[in-house]
């Protein structure tokens, strides 16, 4: 079976960091902005979360997970390749 493709944690954690250090800094002083900023990186954190339930979900079903860098990431790829990681490791996230 083809691996399952999700997104490197890589893209949430810059998405996270701009909005945490430079947006919300940024809206600081426009509390209905702010809020909604704060809102977003929330939903942010929930999908982060949501992937690796569907990871943990993909491991016990045996099934292989690939993390996309990009849409480019062609699907043809050798069965070697460093954007595959075994179903044991997974990346670190920072917090």
């Amino acid at each position: 079976m083809e691996p399952i493709p999700l997104p490197s944690y890589v893209h949430y954690e810059l998405l996270l960091q701009l909005l945490e250090r430079q947006t919300s800094f940024a809206v600081n002083q426009k509390p209905a902005v702010r809020e909604q900023v704060h809102q977003l990186i929330s939903t942010l954190r929930k999908a982060l979360a949501q992937q690796r339930q569907l990871e943990q979900t993909c491991i016990r079903a045996n099934l292989p997970i690939e993390y996309r860098w990009s849409l480019n990431s062609a699907s043809f790829e050798p069965e070697h390749s460093p954007d595959v990681l075994p179903l044991a490791q997974k990346p670190e996230v920072g917090n």
